[in-house]
């Protein structure tokens, strides 16, 4: 991806968390200038990788697959003594059509919230144990009402609804047409993109970036 486009997909984010009234916390709109003159007291969100996430999964075309998140708030598995924070938090931008490719976490069991705008699409797979897409229902529960579906079935959320995905269960999603961009929350356990992302077929989790202009804020993996 192009720095260009990373900012433009920025400042388009900013405009509708403003939009809907939603306030960022500081670390969040730091500059990179800024970022400069912290030290080790903004550690937690180096290491956690709190802030800025935008990536095209590797596909080399955001708009087509891709997704924009912040990561609010977050523990860390592998330095649980140093924080303990057994949860996390997100937002998300999903635009109509932008699929996030089908993938599953080990360890991960997240809750999807659609915030506002669209509606968003997810289809859904149990894995097998050789980490393929299994044909079988799929039990989920969506606002503390448990739902059996067909192996592949395409829920839709609409304003409001969420629903838990628990580890191993397989998951693409995206905005539905002509429905309008999605404002996404999730709150799950412990996030870790390095180790807990199994992607059936093969993606990037960070962009390559192509430094064509300044940053207008760094990326949660570039501190």
């Amino acid at each position: 991806m192009k720095r260009s486009e990373i900012n433009a997909i920025m400042r388009s984010a900013k405009k509708l968390f403003a939009d809907y009234r939603i306030s960022l916390p500081p670390f969040v709109l730091w500059t990179p200038e800024e970022w400069k003159t912290k030290g080790p007291e903004v550690q937690e969100i180096k290491d956690n990788m709190l802030g800025w996430d935008i990536t095209d999964f590797g596909q080399g075309d955001f708009s087509k697959t891709g997704l924009f998140l912040i990561t609010i708030r977050n523990g860390n598995q592998k330095m649980p003594e140093k924080y303990p924070k057994t949860y996390a938090e997100k937002l998300m931008i999903v635009q109509e059509k932008q699929i996030t490719p089908m993938h599953f976490h080990w360890n991960k069991m997240e809750d999807i919230i659609n915030a506002g705008g669209g509606n968003l699409i997810i289809k859904l797979y149990n894995s097998t144990a050789d980490e393929k897409l299994a044909d079988t229902d799929v039990v989920v529960s969506m606002d503390g009402v448990q739902h059996t579906f067909p192996a592949g079935t395409e829920v839709r959320l609409e304003p409001g609804q969420s629903i838990t995905l628990t580890p191993g269960l397989y998951h693409r999603f995206w905005g539905e047409a002509g429905k309008g961009t999605v404002l996404v929350r999730e709150v799950s356990m412990c996030n870790d993109d390095a180790n807990d992302n199994c992607f059936y077929d093969p993606a990037g989790r960070f962009p390559q970036i192509e430094e064509d202009e300044a940053p207008l804020h760094l990326l949660c993996n570039e501190y």
